[in-house]
């Protein structure tokens, strides 16, 4: 089978070849740490970790390298707003962001490095740009020469005239005085007074934002990386901005693959959600009422470039579903203690395989999510048609949950099994068994709600009684 992937530099589907197969270098542009992250930043870090999941699946090695900006103007603004130090802001918010992301099942990246951590590169890199001849000062800041970098624009498929005339109604008076050519975008910013900054052959500043990745990427990953992905916001200026400077200083091809995800919607007119807008939720506020494997499951079942609605009835959905897939698991769990009893199934053997080919086939169609959990639903039917059998063969049961564990996993989704009880749960549950097989409903309907109390909910099946917290 042949993995493609959408890329959006060229507009259409390509095999997956990485340049040093199986290693695979993946950069992620992560967040701005000014704020806590709403469900459409949450559904860009889910569907990127869902895709580096099935690379490990499929027996690559992912170095995973995800960025923080922790300078920038809304950082700034956020300080003075809650009358706090630039990084107070970063460090409060970076907290929660690893709270939220740690929360749905993410993945820790190989590396979270920030910009801050890399101003001296930043500058020697900016310093080439200026030898080479495509950036320039001017009174403190520096700006890169868009229009000289022949390709400029292939990323976002618009023409150099075009984006003059939409630079033109983008910017102010300042910046036009400063530059020599509207779409020209600056590497350093001069700092005011009362801002943070570092020292720099132009002065007192900080870099512009798209500098910081082009930086990183480089640095931590080399010249060439396999793949660069983020939401498709940053096409156009973060990562068109990024090629640019990038393949300027290192003269090679910037990124093999470009990814990027689409939006989260929300409400009845489907409006992108977004903190510009107003129209957002906060992972961290939505964390205190849902569980987090309900909206992990939410924001992995769209396919990444598709737009990803949100609403009270698709979280409901969601938590339908996880509900029916975790109890398809313990149904097959319960039964592994009587299933030494019968021959292996050959036949359920092959179905199991067919199903795993077609997930597969389904992934490898640019991580086609919807398709895949499609196989893993139908996986969960063959699972209880075969947990409902009078005999069950283990090792059939066995791999059974652990391929279904397996395929989850790629989705964020963890099974749990809470069987363990301990010996007065045991015992009551005994006591009701017992009372029921004296046909004394009345003891034994008073020993399920005393453990109804205690959290445990039971369930009679014709192998025996199971139950499942509360």
């Amino acid at each position: 089978m042949v993995l493609r992937v959408f890329n959006t530099l060229t507009h259409q589907k390509e095999e997956f070849r990485p340049l040093a197969a199986p290693k695979v270098t993946m950069y992620v542009c992560g967040p701005t740490v000014y704020n806590y992250i709403h469900i459409g930043n949450a559904r860009s870090v889910v569907a990127f970790d869902t895709i580096r999941r099935y690379l490990e699946y499929r027996g690559f090695e992912v170095n995973y390298v995800s960025n923080f900006t922790d300078v920038d103007d809304k950082i700034i603004k956020a300080a003075q707003e809650q009358q706090l130090t630039c990084e107070q802001i970063v460090e409060k918010y970076l907290r929660a962001y690893y709270q939220d992301i740690q929360a749905l099942n993410v993945q820790p990246a190989t590396l979270n490095p920030r910009a801050t951590e890399n101003m001296p590169e930043i500058i020697t890199f900016i310093e080439d740009l200026i030898a080479k001849g495509y950036a320039y000062a001017s009174a403190g800041d520096v700006y890169f020469r868009a229009r000289k970098f022949a390709n400029y624009g292939q990323l976002s498929k618009q023409a150099v005239d075009d984006l003059e005339q939409g630079a033109s109604q983008r910017i102010n008076a300042a910046d036009t005085v400063k530059k020599e050519d509207p779409i020209d975008f600056a590497l350093w910013k001069h700092a005011a007074s009362n801002e943070i900054s570092w020292d720099s052959p132009w002065g007192l500043g900080r870099p512009g934002w798209h500098i910081e990745c082009s930086v990183m990427a480089i640095k931590y990953l080399g010249p060439t990386i396999d793949i660069h992905a983020g939401g498709e916001d940053l096409i156009f200026p973060h990562h068109e901005n990024e090629i640019a400077q990038s393949e300027v200083h290192t003269g090679q091809k910037f990124a093999r693959y470009w990814l990027h995800n689409s939006f989260v919607t929300i409400g009845s007119d489907n409006e992108k959600m977004s903190k510009s807008l107003g129209n957002f939720i906060t992972v961290h506020e939505l964390l205190q009422q849902v569980d987090p494997q309900v909206l992990r499951l939410l924001l992995a079942s769209t396919q990444y470039r598709h737009p990803l609605q949100y609403s009270d009835a698709s979280l409901d959905d969601a938590q339908t579903n996880l509900q029916h897939l975790q109890t398809a698991a313990k149904n097959l769990n319960f039964r592994l203690q009587d299933s030494q009893t019968t021959a292996f199934d050959e036949g359920i053997e092959q179905q199991l395989t067919q199903l795993t080919q077609q997930f597969t086939a389904h992934m490898d169609d640019d991580f086609n999510v919807q398709n895949g959990l499609s196989d893993v639903y139908e996986l969960m039917r063959l699972i209880n048609r075969y947990s409902q059998q009078a005999q069950i063969n283990l090792d059939n049961a066995r791999h059974l949950l652990d391929r279904y564990a397996q395929l989850l996993a790629i989705f964020g989704i963890t099974l749990k099994f809470d069987y363990e009880v301990n010996a007065q749960v045991e015992e009551l549950i005994k006591q009701r068994e017992a009372a029921r097989a004296n046909k004394n409903f009345a003891q034994s309907d008073r020993l399920r709600q005393q453990l109804r109390q205690m959290g445990i909910i039971l369930e009679d099946t014709p192998q025996g009684t199971r139950w499942h917290k509360e």
